[in-house]
């Protein structure tokens, strides 16, 4: 089984990656933490538990995570949410049951250092959020590089324009000195590279009213999922209409499946026998490249800006793959395909 660990803020985009990776027969999600960032930390928490049960897996336990960045202090002031984006409650215009489950008794962070001391060297993180847990967890477990399989991370923008500030994305901006902590902890000397999906690559994947109509109509899964697909449509919809008020058009672009999908691609070429070591190593649908990456955390008007050294100036060894591009016609192909599938139990 591929275990994956994922941290994420549901979130709209975010509840479709939990959708994709519950289709996944050969994937266990040993747990869920769930970071602030969408909307405040007891929204996500509710949110990720409510997708949970809608689909039938109240088995997964959900981790509630930090309220604040880890630079937050007593009397500053609130952080900022993107209900904007996502609606007040975080699902757009779905309309969620309360979960009739709650959230674990060990912290995010704490459930980041426990499934990898018991599973080490097997799970694959997954980053959909701010880093505000994983960075809690290092402060805990300064070895948790070692104990990862992998990190698989949405988020940043490397020389191109944001979309939160004007040189920045959300997950980053949110908690800068929590990613830059991150950041500064993975891809060290004989361990495997953290792999970012920054947004530059990820904006590619969208999702369109025509392709969410063939998805729920075309779906043949149970009617458990078809409820589940019913109320993404819902959520999506708020999703196109943010999208049409930022200018885009009526569409939605979807970051975190992409991700969630490359991390179990790569997971799945480990153990095939068949593929060359080099192939194994391919992050699906995307091209990359390695670079040292960092995050600016000073800058009056780039605060939370990521920064590639394309150029070599820090002298210092590439500590991320980026992927650069990707073919997100043929991953959408994929991606609702296997919606349409549902989970096969």
């Amino acid at each position: 089984m591929i275990r994956l660990f994922i941290d994420c803020d549901p979130g709209i985009d975010d509840a479709i990656a939990l959708g994709y990776a519950l289709c996944q027969s050969d994937v266990e999600i040993t747990g869920i933490a769930a970071s602030a960032g969408n909307v405040p930390v007891d929204a996500v928490t509710r949110n990720a538990l409510a997708w949970l049960e809608l689909t039938g897996r109240t088995d997964i336990p959900v981790h509630r995570g930090a309220e604040n960045p880890v630079a937050h202090r007593a009397g500053d002031p609130a952080p900022i949410f993107a209900d904007d984006t996502h609606g007040p409650l975080g699902a757009g215009h779905a309309v969620l049951d309360e979960p009739t489950t709650t959230a674990h008794q060990l912290s995010a962070a704490e459930a980041w250092v426990q499934t990898a001391r018991t599973h080490p060297g097997e799970v694959i993180g997954v980053v959909l959020g701010p880093h505000t847990n994983l960075a809690l967890a290092l402060r805990l477990e300064p070895e948790l590089p070692t104990l990862l399989k992998r990190l698989f991370i949405m988020g940043g923008a490397f020389n191109y324009r944001g979309n939160t500030h004007p040189t920045t994305e959300w997950n980053i901006t949110w908690d800068p000195e929590a990613a830059a902590e991150v950041f500064a902890a993975f891809g060290a000397p004989g361990t495997p590279l953290p792999v970012i999906g920054p947004i530059e690559a990820t904006e590619a994947v969208v999702m369109t009213p025509q392709l969410l109509g063939q998805i729920t109509s075309s779906s043949s899964a149970a009617p458990r999922w078809r409820q589940y697909l019913g109320q993404l449509a819902e959520a999506l919809r708020f999703y196109f209409e943010f999208h049409e008020w930022d200018g885009h058009g009526y569409l939605a672009q979807i970051h975190d499946p992409y991700v969630t999908a490359a991390a179990i691609g790569w997971a799945r070429a480990q153990t095939a026998d068949s593929l060359p070591a080099a192939e194994q190593e391919i992050i699906p649908w995307a091209h990359t490249a390695d670079a040292a990456v960092d995050v600016e955390l000073i800058g009056t008007l780039t605060r939370g800006e990521t920064v590639a050294d394309w150029l070599g100036r820090w002298n210092r060894q590439p500590n991320a793959t980026l992927i650069r591009s990707l073919d997100a016609s043929q991953f959408l192909t994929h991606l609702a395909e296997t919606l349409m599938r549902g989970p096969d139990q």
